[in-house]
């Protein structure tokens, strides 16, 4: 990784630049010579020669060098990018009700559809879909702690039972009452399939996903559904994941992305994918 002032490995430094790596983009600077200018790793201008690169930290390294920004990929603007990124996933994590789109431009400095952009270019999905991701975590945080449904429909954010059942249908696969019961009388097949944020499971009942995560596999599963019946899915099950991961873009990620903002954006992402109806003759396709 290329991580700080003093330890840039150039070698991974100019593979970033030649392949023009948006996700090093704010972890440092390429300095020109011949030009005098310095640019994001992932300028779109023609490349360099190597011998006339030099690797800076940031934007004020550069400068100090005495290079000048590049008017076309305007590197200096990286910080704030990142700024607005940052600003906007504090919104919703700390929102009682998911913010709006306006909102969240609005806290992060930007016109809504240049944040909505710039936020999806860096998480994979739109504000509004990362908004849905986080606030389905607290629901099931909410139905494991408080004492009842009612409870945690308050403590999930909801001013009305009625959004908190219709979200709560698409995103469960089981009734909230049934979630709280540790599964009871479901049925729940399992499957997990590698990703480039490594291993996922993906969860499923009769009425659909009950779960997507990160390191997880069967025996956690279980625990979460200790009265539930819970079995592989098979061949089939494990196509179908396979697919949804394959078509979930990559983001462009920063230092505003954490692991785990990034992990909470793929697997919504991931969601979105499985809940596509199938492409025409995709479906016939997979029966021949």
């Amino acid at each position: 990784m290329i991580e700080d002032a003093m330890r840039i490995d150039e070698a991974e430094a100019w593979r970033a630049v030649r392949a023009r790596d948006r996700t090093a983009d704010g972890r440092f600077v390429t300095g020109v010579l011949s030009t005098g200018i310095y640019c994001r790793p992932s300028c779109a201008a023609r490349h360099p020669r190597r011998e006339n690169v030099r690797f800076h930290p940031d934007p004020a390294a550069a400068r100090a060098a005495g290079l000048r920004p590049c008017l076309r990929c305007r590197p200096d603007d990286v910080a704030a990018d990142e700024l607005a990124i940052a600003r906007a996933i504090a919104l919703i994590a700390e929102a009682e009700m998911p913010p709006s789109l306006t909102e969240m431009a609005e806290v992060a400095g930007y016109s809504p559809h240049h944040f909505h952009r710039l936020f999806r270019r860096a998480t994979g999905v739109t504000p509004a879909a990362y908004a849905r991701a986080v606030r389905a975590r607290r629901v099931e945080q909410a139905l494991a702690a408080e004492p009842d449904v009612t409870a945690a429909v308050y403590a999930a954010g909801y001013a009305a039972p009625a959004r908190f059942y219709a979200d709560a249908d698409r995103r469960l696969g089981m009734t909230p009452g049934a979630w709280r019961r540790g599964g009871q009388g479901e049925m729940i097949r399992w499957c997990r399939v590698p990703t480039a944020l490594g291993a996922m499971l993906f969860a499923a009942t009769g009425r659909g996903v009950c779960r997507l995560a990160f390191d997880e596999g069967e025996d956690d599963l279980r625990r979460r559904f200790p009265l539930a019946r819970v079995e592989h899915g098979g061949a089939d099950m494990v196509t179908q994941a396979a697919r949804a991961v394959a078509a979930v873009r990559m983001p462009a990620g920063g230092p505003a992305v954490s692991d785990a903002v990034r992990r909470a954006a793929f697997e919504e992402a991931a969601r979105m994918e499985l809940a596509r109806p199938p492409i025409a003759g995709e479906a016939d396709r997979d029966a021949a």
